[in-house]
């Protein structure tokens, strides 16, 4: 197996899951919880634990905005840099077994 071979994949692959993890298990998680495009959805998790005064930059503030808004591109570059990075390192730490 060539070098390009035995790293590209590892960190293909990893970006890969990573863009997904964030791409589609962000919104579904948030979703669940009850944060959606109208705001909070009564009866939700999200209402149980919504405090009355939402502080901004707060947890509850960024879980509501991206419930609303969806996420940034700079969000998903993250996700698939931290992948790729989780790729190389699972391909560096096979080497050890």
């Amino acid at each position: 197996m060539d070098a390009v071979t035995a790293w590209g994949v590892p960190v293909l692959v990893g970006a890969g899951v990573g863009l997904t993890a964030v791409g589609a298990g962000v919104p579904v998680v948030l979703s669940v919880a009850g944060f959606g495009p109208a705001g909070v959805a009564a009866g939700s998790v999200a209402a149980s634990i919504q405090p009355a005064a939402v502080a901004a930059g707060s947890v509850f503030a960024v879980c509501q905005s991206v419930g609303a808004a969806g996420l940034a591109t700079s969000t998903y570059v993250a996700g698939t840099a931290a992948g790729a990075v989780l790729g190389a390192g699972g391909r560096l730490f096979s080497n050890l077994w």
